[in-house]
């Protein structure tokens, strides 16, 4: 088949789809990014596609790739996206597709061990004897939870989380599921015939469209590609967020959280308290050893005083796993605990090795609070991961609402191999304001915070309340909504009021509240129409210049780190934030960035080209008048 051909029959099978959504709309950029992925599978092409909002990109990468009759995995950042492919997308694509195309199309969404229940936790729960162990220390709301999840085990066909209708506590979930570095695996299980895990991963290899997040993608990564089943072609949606994810999941860490999980494992199975209270006694020290160093960068090899801990914690945890070793039972239920615990406990002593190893091209810090400091060994560059388990093996489309300036250079991705593209948003940005407020004081002046609370009264009070006002730092939201509950009479919501999804839903119900929330609520926020009318961004968001995995990338690049590192994840920081004003083809409003660089620095200009392509203005009357003209 031509290009000429393909295309023809990629807009046609397009046009079947979106013919059968309740409201059928010709979204030219949708068209464009659905020729183009079906011309890049067709000639093994990376590309990358940035598609703003209201494209309809799901379904702009989805039709052609499910024609071209490849196996795909669609790797997502959100669980929200998961969910939507799942429930809407492809129940929906493989009808239509599966008519059009006269083939069954099926697919199967893939999650993390931990978010399946365990058909062993369950069984050892359920026995009496075990019970009264497991749960004789646990409070009685939790163990009614308990009951509740058991009880729904036995009539779930997929054992998922995300399939309750209700939210258990962690503790509770915690007693009914295993993570991946605690199970010994379906072979070795007796429970294994009835693992939900597994049946998820069997539903998977069978599977024409495999979803699964980024995270899990990563650990396939890590693991040299045993995780997920052979496929042809690779999605990463919202990939403004591959590279932090990847190297999360690639990253090595060690934290008192982990030491004490390795403990209560043996306490689960070996009554010796001289071990477990031994481990819980390393963990209380590598706490107190890591606090001081807490966001800061190590030394490699580590300093004296973590190498000493981390060598005894090691001897400790071989110790205990001689025990679990030596342990004979013919009760199935103690052979599978203290399979766990060795699991558990190998791959404590896994990670110790390589934080002791001091490997090239990785970076140490310590992130966390004082109150719970983890340990991280992160690699300086994750391109070479990804060459070689991604870029060389596969073809990749990768695609966001905005796509990071250095993207492909931060990746590996190299230029000859990958094309590059912006289809644009449907909506017309030309009837919102962009308004940066260029007489502010910088945001390293003192008298800065008093002329910021009066610009933002000024602004919300032009727009009737309606604002999501976004901050880089907890201490200047909780001193803006200070100030704004005293100064205004509508009502302000902030972002630790509730949980996200609870408060974006109060927010929306009533159009005059005001919510004020942190990076957190850079993306996520989709509130179309009126409650919405007006954004403010406190400062251009740059990155912490003291982030100790980033400042380890700007040694790397030398004198030219801010534009390379620094610039980009701001612009794509921003960029994010700001779309969170317009949502649908009749919203309006203004984005207002109070910080004055915007316009008065050389780097600014770089910032605003990668913002939607709004109307500005820097002059407060002149906003003030627009928000005004919506009310």
């Amino acid at each position: 088949m031509n290009n000429k051909e393909l295309s023809r029959t990629t807009l046609s099978l397009l046009h079947s789809v979106t013919s059968s959504l309740p409201q059928v709309e010709e979204r030219q950029g949708q068209n464009e990014m659905a020729v183009a992925i079906a011309l890049a599978v067709d000639t093994k092409r990376h590309l990358i596609v940035q598609a703003g909002t209201g494209t309809g990109k799901t379904l702009g990468y989805l039709v052609p790739l499910i024609a071209s009759g490849k196996r795909i995995v669609v790797s997502t950042y959100t669980k929200a996206l998961q969910d939507q492919l799942a429930a809407n997308d492809l129940p929906l694509l493989s009808e239509v597709l599966g008519k059009e195309l006269n083939r069954h199309i099926s697919w199967a969404v893939l999650k993390g061990r931990s978010n399946y229940i365990c058909a062993q936790r369950v069984d050892e729960i359920s026995s009496p004897k075990q019970a009264k162990l497991d749960l004789e220390s646990i409070p009685a709301k939790v163990t009614k939870e308990i009951a509740r999840l058991t009880e729904w085990f036995t009539h779930t066909d997929t054992g998922d989380q995300g399939d309750l209708t209700w939210s258990p506590s962690d503790q509770a979930w915690r007693m009914v599921s295993v993570g991946s570095d605690e199970c010994p695996g379906a072979q070795r299980c007796p429970a294994g015939a009835r693992c939900f895990a597994e049946r998820a991963r069997d539903r998977a290899a069978a599977a024409d469209v495999i979803v699964v997040n980024t995270h899990i993608y990563g650990l396939h990564i890590a693991t040299g590609g045993a995780l997920l089943p052979e496929h042809e072609v690779v999605v990463f949606d919202e990939a403004h967020q591959l590279e932090d994810v990847i190297s999360a999941s690639i990253s090595t860490e060690i934290g008192p959280g982990r030491v004490n999980a390795v403990a209560s494992s043996l306490r689960a199975i070996i009554r010796d308290d001289a071990t477990s209270g031994s481990l819980n006694q390393i963990a209380h020290d590598l706490q107190s050893i890591l606090a001081p160093y807490v966001d800061k960068r190590l030394s490699m090899p580590l300093p004296d005083d973590i190498q000493t801990a981390l060598i005894s914690l090691r001897l400790k945890v071989d110790s205990a796993l001689e025990m679990l070793r030596n342990i004979n039972s013919k009760d199935e239920s103690a052979k599978q605990r203290a399979l766990r615990a060795q699991t558990l406990s190998t791959r404590l002593i896994e990670s110790i090795d390589i934080s002791l190893m001091a490997l090239k091209g990785r970076v140490a810090f310590v992130s966390g609070s004082k109150d719970r400091p983890v340990l991280e060994i992160a690699p300086l560059d994750v391109g070479p991961s990804l060459v070689e388990n991604v870029w060389n093996q596969r073809t990749a489309i990768l695609t966001s609402a905005t796509i990071p300036l250095s993207l492909p250079n931060r990746i590996g991705l190299a230029e000859e191999s990958v094309d590059v593209i912006d289809v644009g948003s449907p909506f017309d940005y030309e009837q919102s304001l962009l308004y940066c407020a260029k007489q502010l004081p910088e945001p390293s002046n003192p008298l800065r915070d008093n002329a910021v609370h009066e610009e933002i009264e000024r602004l919300i009070n032009a727009a009737g309340g309606r604002t999501l006002a976004l901050f880089t730092t907890y201490r200047a939201m909780h001193l803006a909504a200070d100030e704004m509950a005293k100064r205004l009479p509508f009502l302000i919501l902030r972002q630790d009021d509730l949980p996200k999804m609870a408060l974006i839903n109060a927010f929306a119900e009533d159009e005059s509240t005001c919510l004020f929330a942190t990076a957190g609520f850079f993306q996520g926020v989709d509130v179309p129409g009126r409650t919405l009318s007006l954004v403010i961004i406190d400062k251009i968001p740059f990155p912490r210049p003291d982030d100790p995995l980033l400042s380890a990338r700007r040694d790397v690049i030398g004198r030219y780190y801010f534009n390379e590192i620094d610039i980009p994840l701001a612009a794509t920081q921003l960029a994010q934030a700001s779309g969170r004003l317009i949502r649908s083809q009749t919203d309006r409003g203004v984005v207002a960035i109070l910080d004055p660089r915007l316009a008065t620095k050389g780097y600014g200009k770089t910032l605003v080209a990668t913002l939607p392509p709004m109307s500005r203005t820097v002059d407060l009357e002149e906003a003030e008048a627009f928000l005004r003209s919506l009310t």
